[in-house]
């Protein structure tokens, strides 16, 4: 029996992360939460790029913009969207989301999702670096542990070989 996995070491690889400017109160926490997670995983300044946007709504083409580059090892989708009165929220919701996910299976690289869905703006502070932690240093250990797990396929004969 054989066990593939994705160890959770940077050294080599190279991010991009897609911020929402659009809640920039959470997102810019996240953000922050992320870059501190790479940087303590070992992924050099120089392998994280940050690109923005205007909301949630733009990242999955942002996203796919990026892995069209064959740049990217893996890329982290970060934003915050917070529920208001009328049913904007879950359509922004919805489709990033769905957007995020088919950018990745459609561009065979690890996409992230990294955007908050609250309905309070307490909520998102929570998960942005308060009591919950920060969500968005829990995306980046996602994309580095994924990164190398799609290395390691990669580069395994028939799929299966050892971990990075």
């Amino acid at each position: 029996m054989k066990t593939v996995e994705g160890k959770l070491l940077g050294s080599g690889l190279r991010i991009g992360i897609v911020v929402s400017r659009f809640n920039e109160l959470i997102s810019g926490k996240l953000l922050e939460g992320a870059k501190d997670a790479l940087i303590r995983h070992d992924v050099p300044h120089t392998g994280i790029d940050i690109f923005w946007v205007p909301g949630a709504w733009e990242i999955p083409l942002a996203a796919k913009e990026l892995a069209l580059m064959a740049h990217y090892d893996a890329i982290i989708a970060i934003g915050a969207i917070i529920r208001g009165d009328t049913p904007h929220f879950d359509y922004i919701c919805a489709e990033s989301a769905k957007g995020i996910a088919h950018v990745g299976m459609e561009q065979r690289v690890p996409v992230i999702n990294g955007i908050l869905t609250c309905d309070s703006l307490e909520q998102a502070l929570v998960r942005a670096g308060s009591k919950a932690g920060n969500k968005g240093a829990d995306a980046a250990v996602s994309a580095i542990e994924m990164a190398n797990l799609m290395r390691n396929i990669r580069l395994a004969p028939n799929g299966i070989g050892g971990s990075v």
